[in-house]
């Protein structure tokens, strides 16, 4: 029987699984809703063990370790804390929890975001570069600081959280509780709540104005501006200007050689990228110009979250 880990990508709306490989192959993946049952924590975890086992039986596999990438993941606890994008409250105790399902089997937690920055250095673009750093954009952003070869967790696990610095104090509400942080700005959401302010602005002269708003997605914008539309480009540019601003703040602190941008949003790619490198050039230091690159992840993207999670067990 062959042996493989799961990879497990807990997100704010859908939670992926998949079998991995030593060499980083996907077997086989499954998907179910992350928010199917509320705020009862156990039932969701009853479905996500039953789908594990239903892939290893299919599979006929052993598994021998899971690895798990969710918001607020702290590698050091093993528990969900605080996490303001899903509706479980508090710390949640995910690791333990999840081995009563699966006694004896390696189980570690991590930042999603985290995830995806050791997934970069194991199987993706990332594996020759000792400095760099993994931004997603999803349902929130996260970051993940690759340092000397090595992830960055702080004394407490919870290092790497860009999407909550601030771009505007009185900017935004955030589910942190917070105003004006970068993620309600670059997220999914907050490009479409970018589209509405412009839409507003440009007296809704736009083909974004046929799409209900509560149905608006950041593809959708990215369609329409592929199209020409210049309301539905302005989006972009103005998304790209935040993050490319506030990557040039991580560059002063880090000095990566590479910034990889991992997540849903980038299928828009040049629409958002181009503005996000001319806008970190721009910002940038003197001693910082010219030595950093910003590139898609080297992931597949459909099974990115899910390598970058197994990568803590492989």
């Amino acid at each position: 029987m062959n042996k493989v880990v799961v990879g497990i990508d807990i997100g704010g709306t859908n939670s992926e699984v998949g079998l991995v490989d030593k060499n980083g192959n996907v077997l086989d993946r499954a998907s179910m809703s992350t928010r199917k049952h509320g705020d009862d924590f156990d039932a969701y975890l009853k479905d996500l063990s039953d789908i594990i086992n239903q892939l290893a039986t299919k599979n006929n596999v052993q598994i021998n370790g899971v690895g798990i990438g969710a918001p607020n993941g702290n590698i050091h606890t093993g528990s969900i804390e605080n996490a303001p994008n899903l509706d479980w409250e508090g710390n949640v105790p995910l690791c333990d929890k999840l081995r009563i399902h699966f006694p004896g089997v390696p189980i570690k937690l991590t930042n999603d975001a985290n995830a995806a920055a050791l997934g970069e250095k194991l199987f993706g673009k990332g594996k020759d570069i000792d400095d760099f750093v993994t931004i997603t954009l999803g349902t929130g952003v996260g970051s993940g600081f690759i340092v000397k070869g090595e992830l960055m967790y702080g004394h407490d696990g919870m290092a790497g959280e860009a999407g909550h610095t601030v771009v505007d104090p009185n900017g935004r509400k955030c589910a942190c509780g917070r105003r004006g942080c970068l993620e309600t700005y670059v997220s999914a959401s907050g490009i479409v709540r970018t589209a509405a302010e412009l839409l507003s602005i440009h007296h809704f002269k736009s083909k974004l104005a046929e799409i209900p708003f509560n149905e608006l997605q950041s593809k959708h914008i990215a369609q329409i501006a592929e199209e020409g539309d210049e309301v539905a480009k302005e989006v972009f540019e103005v998304t790209g200007r935040t993050l490319g601003m506030k990557l040039a703040d991580i560059v002063a602190i880090s000095s990566p050689k590479a910034i990889f941008i991992a997540g849903g949003v980038v299928k828009a790619g040049e629409l958002l990228l181009k503005p996000v490198r001319e806008n970190l050039e721009a910002n940038l230091l003197n001693i910082y110009k010219g030595k950093v690159t910003v590139e898609t992840s080297g992931l597949p993207g459909i099974d990115s979250a899910i390598l970058g999670a197994a990568a803590l067990v492989v």
